[in-house]
């Protein structure tokens, strides 16, 4: 209060007193997180009280805050920005899945934990986050200022603090590249991964400078605004865990000298924002305005501060830059194992080419889902027709991951996975990818893929799979039997792709057949066998997916067309040792197919269509290769195929005609309800006598879902009027 009125006091006699020259305001903006979003309050208050800034600093949050605000943006510009955007998906290294290459779309989006391995060693990662997205999002918005590397020039002056990683030592960035410049501001540790500028390794400046008062003294201005959203040591009784003790450790430099930056502060804000947290982006709204809130009281400071402005300078707003431009040349710095053309490919970009900041925000990603970078700076610098491009990329020295997952279903039971994932191996564009699957069911999967690109790719599979439920069983004593299904398959494929939504492959695949029951008795045998050979298979297969999300899509498209002609069985061999209906192997063939489409309405209703059907050309060799319909079931192999209503494989024949129908309602993030009806029809040859509706077969179920960081959780009521069953369906975790 004391301070208040002096402050007043000094005001009013520059009111009536007037200086030669009016007196320069600056604005101190500490660190925070979301708790930040406090400063964009303050910041509309001041603009209605016409207080113009003539020098901004910040760290952290508070330096992302006082960037977009000192290149232009309106306190209303940001405050729409910070309330529309999600952080936390900002703050995730997702990319988008259109940008994933086919090989990630089938084999990832299925671990929970992902650890770098260096020098032989399992590591930890820097922090959750490459902070990647972070940097594309920072470097659309300061698209209008991106030829400025002097922040001084920017609209209005700027500074921002990070902290050497490597001495704890403060560096002041006022120079470079403004997004990347930001982006090491707010590097808050465990967060997001450290960035490197000349060569510093610079983490979040909160750590040494959480509120950089005192550089602003140094900029010679008259008059220090500072808004403070620093929290404060706690007791004893607060420090209960790790996390919390790690937190004060943290907090012993960032909070040292406070109380002087505070007396060097001429109108001090602190927002009450002791509620929450960091990372408390959905509360954007309320900490916005409690920012408004403690800056109300000092409107009659702010309007004495506008007073003494006699002079204001015109700002052009700044907005996002949506207009294609020219790009004329091109600049590359960084790459030492990857070629300048392999990274233009990548980006789909040459000289020439007319693009837009957001178009090429997107192509970053297509980059960054290679896995080969760990970070891709770029920015476009004016000339005299177009612009230059240049790309400053830092490569990956992770070659190889350990990825774990968790999975529990009704079929599989529990299971670990522990995935490792190794590339150029043998080649510069190689990568091997191996599950193992720990648990009730051991199982693994071998896929070593070769990518040349748009050229033809080749590859090579090996999968161990097994599991053991209850089939149903024609005989009139026996109404259903347990049965061991075993399969054990490698393939040698060789593949193109085109857009990374379209793949056409062709192969050939050796795959080794066990099935047998314990149920019943052959002979003098403990069990009875149905099978036991091994196979040898062409294979050809046209794929299609723009799906959004693996597990529950918006929107796009997939496809999977299958062909398969088995040319050869030892089957003959042994068949005396099989059951009475047992046929002699002759060669036969198999074409499976499925479309799906998603598309939602309301922003929150899906509708999703599934149509699948599979036929036998020529007399199969074995009932095990019948289509089995029934249950649910994202790890089916083989001719398994998930139909609700059902137990599975209770629908078996040579041939099969299904739809499904689902209507997903999110009633919450993450949270969804769902209502599938399903169709089918199945026998020897569904298409004989044209009737496609004859004797289908239909069930139901009502389901609820939850995305979680270790997959989805999946509760499922379903039932068939067919028959008088109903069924729980559980799953827990990815799908492997």
């Amino acid at each position: 209060m004391k301070k208040f009125l002096s402050l007043l006091l000094l005001l009013t006699s520059l009111v009536i007193y007037p200086q030669k020259k009016q007196p320069k305001v600056g604005l101190v903006l500490s660190g925070g997180g979301a708790k930040g979003f406090a400063h964009v309050g303050v910041l509309k208050e001041l603009e209605k009280a016409g207080v113009q800034i003539d020098y901004i600093g910040g760290t952290s949050m508070g330096a992302i805050v006082g960037g977009l605000y000192a290149s232009g943006y309106s306190a209303r510009q940001i405050e729409k920005i910070v309330t529309e955007t999600n952080f936390y998906t900002i703050l995730q290294d997702k990319i988008p899945r259109r940008a994933k290459t086919f090989f990630d779309k089938e084999n990832g989006e299925k671990h929970a934990i992902s650890l770098p391995i260096r020098e032989n060693a399992i590591g930890l990662p820097q922090g959750v986050s490459k902070g990647q997205n972070v940097l594309n999002f920072l470097t659309e918005l300061l698209a209008p200022v991106d030829h400025i590397t002097n922040f001084s020039k920017l609209p209005i002056p700027f500074y921002c603090l990070a902290t050497n990683a490597e001495t704890g030592e403060e560096v002041l960035l006022e120079n470079g590249f403004l997004p990347l410049a930001l982006r090491a501001s707010g590097s808050f540790p465990t967060l997001l991964h450290p960035v490197e500028i000349n060569g510093d390794l610079l983490i979040d400046g909160g750590i040494a400078n959480n509120f950089p008062v005192d550089v602003m003294k140094e900029k010679g201005v008259d008059i220090i605004i500072g808004v403070d959203v620093q929290g404060k040591l706690v007791n004893r009784k607060k420090l209960t865990s790790v996390v919390a003790i790690l937190n004060q450790i943290v907090s012993y430099r960032m909070y040292e000298n406070s109380d002087e930056k505070k007396r060097n502060v001429d109108v001090y804000m602190h927002p009450n924002v002791l509620d929450y947290t960091v990372v408390s982006f959905d509360k954007g709204k309320e900490i916005l305005k409690e920012g408004e809130r403690v800056s109300k009281p000092l409107n009659v400071i702010f309007t004495k501060i506008a007073k003494l402005q006699t002079t204001k300078r015109s700002i052009q707003r700044a907005k996002p830059n949506n207009d294609k431009f020219l790009v004329n040349k091109i600049s590359i710095k960084g790459n030492k194992n990857y070629t300048k053309d392999y990274i233009l490919g990548t980006l789909k970009i040459k000289m020439g080419d007319s693009i837009t900041y957001q178009e090429l925000s997107k192509r970053i990603n297509s980059l960054t889902a290679t896995k080969n970078f760990q970070r891709i700076d770029y920015h476009f610098k004016k000339l005299n027709e177009g612009k230059k491009l240049t790309l400053k990329v830092k490569e990956s020295d992770v070659r190889a991951r350990l990825r774990l997952g968790l999975h529990y279903d009704l079929l599989y039971r529990s299971g670990v996975l522990l995935n490792y994932n190794h590339k150029k191996i043998f080649l510069k564009n190689d990568v091997l990818s191996l599950d193992v699957v720990v648990g009730d069911n051991i199982r693994y999967n071998l896929d070593y893929f070769v990518d040349n690109g748009l050229r033809w790719n080749y590859g090579f599979k090996s999968r161990y799979n097994r599991f053991k439920t209850a089939f149903a069983f024609n005989d009139e004593v026996v109404n259903e039997i347990d049965v061991t299904y075993r399969d054990f398959t490698n393939t040698l494929y060789g593949q193109t792709t085109f857009d990374k939504k379209f793949a056409f492959g062709v192969g050939v695949e050796a795959k080794n057949l066990r099935v047998f029951s314990q149920t019943l008795k052959n002979n003098l045998e403990r069990f009875t066998v149905f099978d036991d050979s091994n196979y040898l298979n062409g294979l050809a297969y046209l794929k299609l997916d723009t799906f959004d999300d693996r597990y529950f899509p918006s929107k796009g498209v997939y496809g999977n067309i299958g062909f398969k002609w088995f040319l050869w069985s030892n089957r003959n061999e042994n068949i005396k040792n099989r059951i009475d209906d047992s046929n002699a192997f002759s060669r036969f063939s198999q074409l499976t197919g499925t479309v799906s489409f998603a598309t939602t309405f309301w922003e929150r209703l899906t509708f999703q269509y599934t149509s699948e059907a599979g036929f036998t050309l020529g007399k199969e060799a074995s009932k095990v290769f019948d289509y089995r319909l029934g249950g649910y079931n994202k790890n089916y192999i083989n001719n398994f195929i998930p139909f609700y209503g059902y137990e599975i494989g209770a629908l078996s024949e040579q041939s099969f005609l299904k739809s499904e129908f689902q209507f997903r309602y999110c009633f919450l993030e993450k949270h969804y309800a769902s209502f599938i009806a399903n169709y089918a029809r199945v026998g020897e040859n569904v298409l004989k006598g044209g009737n496609l509706f004859e004797n289908t077969k239909s069930g139901y179920a009502l389901g609820y879902s939850l995305e979680t960081f270790l997959g989805p959780i999946e509760l499922k009521y379903t039932w068939s009027p067919d028959t008088s069953e109903n069924y729980w369906l559980f799953n827990l975790g990815f799908w492997f």
